[in-house]
């Protein structure tokens, strides 16, 4: 979307005052970690409300530090959420469940954020909400799931779909309320910023100036998710970024794993930086979890290629495929998922009919397009290698799950995937084609009928009837969405198949064959007639 005159002009402000504020920001690093006092409130402070502790006698350490706590993070309830948003200029919101495990894993984590915060001198308030006991409240400040971190700006709303970890809940913070950039200008500061060990853009610009610079700054400000550190002082940089020499400007970035460092070779524009942080920042394998799984399906990188296994036997692929991922970073992004965690790996083998595969697989997803492939050739760097080739310039053939081809054939003939072709596209006869799946509600009856058709008309030679689980097959020619979908492939035109309406009744169906594939009723009385299995649909017929 572009922005109009007037629109341009406050981008420009906005701009050049994210600009003024990135250059007054500063970290202390030497500041007390304040997240002991809040991981004791978020245990602690609920029972004081219940009446279990004595904030003004009886076990004097605990009243104490829900006393502390308190002073840090506000608990809503019906009567003080929406004021609380009023009251306070940037407030930072946890909206959760006592039931709900993602909020028990969140708290802790929210509570070293809230603590690294406030040692970083910042102005944010915390305020947490149960939204379970308090259902009003949390409708009347935006909590519509649990767990929910909501950043309230002057009473404007971010929400936060970042990691649910301290560095990134941070980050975030830090940026949606003025501070994208952290300046660095000691050798000691970096030196303890490193310790953090977080993924972070370093920038180093003299004098803090000019338009490469502001086009570093207008990037630290977009970007919600990684943090942006900037020094004007070589030697600063260099113990950030090592491979640092004699550049007046430079951009990198820097990981937490063993392909740590990354330099930004393109021009320093903010769409350039972004696209430079978007493409490096995850690691060259990325260990997929549900954490992070919105990322990964998010991320530009639309080729991915996935390694199932369990830990053990991964330990023993990880070196070979890293080597072989080197030479395709920022082309290909690297998965591997854990088979024990069956949460996270079923599903994906489902979507391959690999589900009950049990030793380590690898597989590709285009995430442009939908379409999947299989190595079904023994792991090894050598055919890794050939394999991500072949995806990245595009000639690996789409893998298509499928069923063994089936031995027998009943009155309506079983097609699975690698029979499609042979069954229906390529049959000489008028193909009728059903396809269901197992958890549909309306497909056993409709598979009813189309079993009364194909008696009824068994004793013709230039119609066949068949049907397909979608669940387990896939063909290229075949998309479909909804089940049960009824088909008829033409003999003379089976790439323009018709479609019928699964709501018609057995005698409309029939009706509709007759007219569609232009059978005479005589031909059809004729073929029921020779059927021995068509007696007892004559009448419903």
């Amino acid at each position: 979307m572009r922005a109009g005159p007037v629109g341009a002009v406050l981008l420009v402000v906005v701009l050049a005052l994210a600009v003024s504020a990135a250059r007054a920001a500063r970290l202390d690093l030497d500041d007390d970690d304040d997240s002991d006092v809040l991981d004791e409130l978020l245990a602690i402070d609920e029972e004081a409300e219940r009446g279990g502790l004595d904030a003004g006698g009886g076990d004097g350490g605990a009243a104490e530090a829900v006393r502390r706590a308190q002073s840090m993070v506000i608990a809503l309830g019906n009567d003080n959420a929406r004021r609380a948003v009023e009251d306070h200029a940037e407030l930072l919101l946890l909206g959760y469940a006592p039931w709900c495990e993602r909020s028990a894993q969140l708290m802790p984590r929210f509570a070293e954020a809230a603590a690294a915060l406030r040692a970083m001198g910042s102005a944010v308030a915390f305020a947490k909400l149960d939204g379970e006991r308090y259902p009003k409240a949390a409708a009347a400040v935006g909590v519509k799931g649990f767990p929910t971190v909501l950043l309230f700006v002057n009473g404007t709303e971010h929400a936060y779909h970042g990691l649910h970890t301290k560095d990134a809940i941070v980050t975030w913070v830090r940026k949606k309320t003025g501070a994208p950039v952290i300046r660095l200008q000691s050798k000691d500061s970096a030196e303890e910023f490193l310790k953090k060990d977080q993924t972070f853009v370093i920038g180093l610009f003299k004098n803090f100036e000019g338009s490469e610079y502001e086009e570093f700054v207008k990037a630290a400000t977009i970007d919600d998710e990684v943090q942006f550190v900037e020094t004007s002082d070589r030697s600063v940089a260099k113990i950030l970024f090592p491979g640092i020499t004699s550049e007046e400007k430079f951009v990198g970035l820097v990981k937490s794993e063993p392909d740590k460092f990354e330099k930004f070779d393109g021009e320093f524009e903010e769409k350039a930086i972004l696209r430079f942080v978007e493409l490096n920042k995850f690691p060259l394998i990325t260990v997929f979890t549900e954490l992070n799984s919105g990322k990964v399906y998010s991320s530009p990188i639309k080729l991915q290629v996935f390694t199932f296994s369990e830990a053990y036997d991964f330990e023993d692929l990880e070196s070979m495929v890293e080597e072989v991922a080197r030479a395709f970073k920022t082309k290909i992004m690297f998965i591997y998922v854990d088979t024990a965690e069956e949460n996270l790996a079923k599903p994906f083998l489902t979507l391959y009919g690999l589900e009950s595969e049990t030793k380590p697989t690898v597989t590709a997803f285009d995430t442009s397009n939908g379409a999947k492939y299989v190595m079904e050739a023994d792991i090894n760097a050598k055919n890794l290698r050939e394999f991500f080739l072949s995806l990245l310039d595009g000639t690996l053939p789409p893998y298509h799950k499928s069923e063994p081809v089936p031995q027998e054939k009943g009155v309506v003939e079983k097609v699975v995937g690698r029979t499609f072709d042979s069954s229906v596209l390529e049959s000489p006869e008028n193909i009728f084609l059903e396809v269901y799946t197992p958890w549909c509600v309306d497909c056993e009856a409709i598979s009813k009928n189309v079993e009364k058709l194909a008696k009824h008309f068994s004793g013709l030679d230039n119609i066949k009837f068949t049907r397909i689980d979608a669940s387990v097959n896939e063909h290229p020619k075949l998309k479909v969405n909804n089940y049960p979908t009824l088909f008829i492939y033409p003999a003379e035109d089976k790439s323009n198949p018709i479609k019928l309406s699964k709501k018609l009744s057995v005698k409309d169906m029939a009706k509709f064959i007759k007219e569609k594939l232009q059978i005479s009723d005589v031909e059809t009385v004729a073929a029921t007639d020779s059927a021995p299995a068509a007696e007892n649909i004559k009448d419903e017929l």
